[in-house]
């Protein structure tokens, strides 16, 4: 074997030897990696969400309001859902509840659903879980000493909420709702965005949760034709207590509760 020869044989061992060795670190990086990893998954896994929307074959899907300041639209809105035989969720706060107690009274009557939003909207991430239960039980309180009933739903204020809050729900009979259809009604565009924004939002399908508030400026106004343009694509209304599952239930990644 000449010197050219053996030039070349010397490199091609040591291309072997190199992508060799390149094998044998990259399989124990993954066995030091691996761990971390499947502890991520694991840590993501453990996470509390709230039901943002659910899944449903029917086309249902449930109006709901938040009631933390002012009146001056509820007696209109509950006369407009009449109309259309619609019912929906409130989700009221302490002070809410204690300034309009005959309201809280003509929604129960009505067949709407209560739903617990505080009893001071706060953002309940930032307190303890003993906070967060104290934030709970004053509204169902009030609400239970006005209409005899338990409130089973709550709505974290701001939408704000960690695992504390979602465990503090559940250990107090409550379900913690969110929403995947915001009317965006609190930044009073007009009648025109509102029906827009949720007719045609990306989100709006079976299942879905959608965000209004009975104190907003244009929401009273465009409701009328926001519950037609619903029926109109097919959907019936409902509570929020009869679209999610009460047990048996799973949350996927998105918080779509699905029947287990």
């Amino acid at each position: 074997m000449n010197r050219e020869q053996e030039k070349k044989e010397f490199i091609n061992f040591a291309k072997s030897s190199l992508l060799a060795l390149s094998g044998i670190l990259l399989v124990l990086m993954g066995f030091y990696y691996l761990p971390d990893a499947v502890a991520t998954m694991k840590q993501t896994s453990d996470r509390k969400l709230p039901i943002y929307c659910v899944e449903k074959k029917e086309p249902k899907v449930a109006l709901s309001f938040d009631a933390a300041w002012g009146n001056e639209d509820t007696k209109r809105i509950l006369k407009i859902l009449k109309k259309h035989n619609v019912h929906v969720t409130f989700f009221m706060t302490g002070g809410w509840i204690e300034s309009y107690p005959d309201d809280v009274k003509a929604i129960a009557k009505a067949g709407h659903d209560l739903g617990n939003h505080s009893e001071n909207h706060k953002q309940m991430s930032q307190l303890s879980k003993e906070q967060c239960k104290e934030e709970l039980m004053k509204p169902h309180e009030k609400v239970k000493k006005l209409t005899g009933k338990d409130m089973i739903l709550f709505r974290p204020p701001y939408g704000d909420y960690n695992n504390t809050v979602v465990e503090a729900a559940n250990e107090n009979g409550y379900h913690c709702i969110q929403w995947d259809v915001d009317s965006l009604d609190w930044k009073d565009y007009g009648v025109d965005s509102i029906l827009n924004t949720v007719l045609n939002h990306k989100h709006l399908g079976n299942g879905s949760i959608i965000l209004c508030h009975n104190g907003a400026k244009y929401t009273a106004d465009a409701l009328d034709d926001l519950i037609t343009g619903l029926e109109e694509k097919g959907f019936q209304l409902v509570r929020i207590s009869d679209l999610i599952y009460k047990d048996n239930y799973e949350m996927d990644a998105e918080g779509r509760q699905h029947k287990a």
